[in-house]
């Protein structure tokens, strides 16, 4: 499981705008790379329980708001 949410969050840090930004910021401030991705493995396995909780489908987040999170 752990690995497939290490490649499932290296391709959304550099695929998806929202988690891009939320990578970056988190980068920029000092974290170091693996410590960053692991703050993108544990937002996309947030994401993915709020969509089976609500059993809605998935939809992106603007980048601003996944920023403000940060």
């Amino acid at each position: 499981m752990r690995r497939v949410l290490y490649l499932a969050a290296q391709s959304a840090a550099r695929h998806n705008a929202g988690l891009r930004e939320f990578y970056r910021g988190l980068r920029a401030r000092g974290k170091p790379g693996k410590v960053a991705l692991a703050a993108v493995m544990r937002k996309l396995v947030m994401q993915l329980n709020a969509i089976a909780v609500r059993g809605t489908p998935w939809a992106p987040e603007p980048a601003h708001i996944l920023a403000l999170a940060a």
